[in-house]
């Protein structure tokens, strides 16, 4: 705030002093006005509007007969959820447009209110008429500059995880083989892997604060996905 709004403060609490006096001391400690304080990085945004963003991008897979697949999602950055819209030979506008109507069928009134903004890239399927599917809903789509990936850090992150855990690791026969691999790795990645940026929850426990205790009587049990790709650990009473 700057020194007039300080003033007042003190002012309400009974706190007499004169502006020109707030004046002096701010600026030689090089206090700038709030405008000017204020963090208006592209990261402060993205943590401060967390809870509202929604992310999309492409995963591509080159299989072991040397055709590349698609695999179109959507990530949530507050919770990191990933959704897995469709996996295809060709991303169609057309087809991008209607993975985007079947993804928000999916939710009810309240989630897609919840989303205020929408995170794409340039690419074909990013059309007026897929960018309509959310601004019809009070969506922002906001488009990354070119050339500039990290904008869309969230949903790139997810990229080469999926990639380096999963897709790298299993030699990929055609579409109905990825759509089996990335919706395993997928409910992996919201059910169980933790997350730093979630406290070590996985997204679907985000927020739960309570964990089982050192001396659980429970045993624990492995459970292997991906044919012993991933392995994830419970306790069980």
């Amino acid at each position: 705030m700057g020194y007039r709004r300080i003033h007042g403060e003190l002012l309400s609490l009974g706190w007499k002093v004169a502006a020109s006096t707030v004046w002096e001391i701010l600026r030689p400690a090089r206090v700038d006005p709030a405008p000017q304080r204020a963090d208006r990085s592209w990261t402060r945004f993205l943590t401060a509007q967390a809870q509202g963003i929604l992310a999309v991008d492409v995963l591509h897979v080159d299989t072991v007969f040397l055709r590349r697949l698609f695999v179109l999602f959507f990530i949530k950055h507050d919770t990191r959820r990933v959704h897995i819209a469709g996996v295809t030979r060709n991303v169609t506008a057309e087809w991008a447009v209607q993975q985007a109507r079947n993804l928000l069928m999916s939710m009810d009134e309240t989630r897609t209110a919840g989303i205020r903004y929408l995170i794409r890239d340039n690419a074909g399927y990013s059309t007026d008429a897929f960018d309509a599917v959310f601004t019809a809903v009070g969506t922002r789509v906001v488009p990354i500059l070119p050339g500039v990936p990290r904008m869309n850090a969230i949903a790139e992150r997810w990229v080469g995880s999926c990639r380096r855990e999963a897709t790298d690791r299993v030699l990929i026969t055609g579409e109905r083989h990825l759509r089996l691999v990335v919706d395993e790795y997928a409910a992996h990645h919201n059910e169980h892997r933790p997350h730093r940026s979630l406290g070590q929850h996985c997204p679907d426990d985000a927020g739960v604060p309570e964990r089982p205790a050192p001396d659980d009587p429970s045993r624990v049990i492995r459970r292997d996905r991906l044919r012993g790709l991933i392995h994830e650990y419970a306790q069980v009473t």
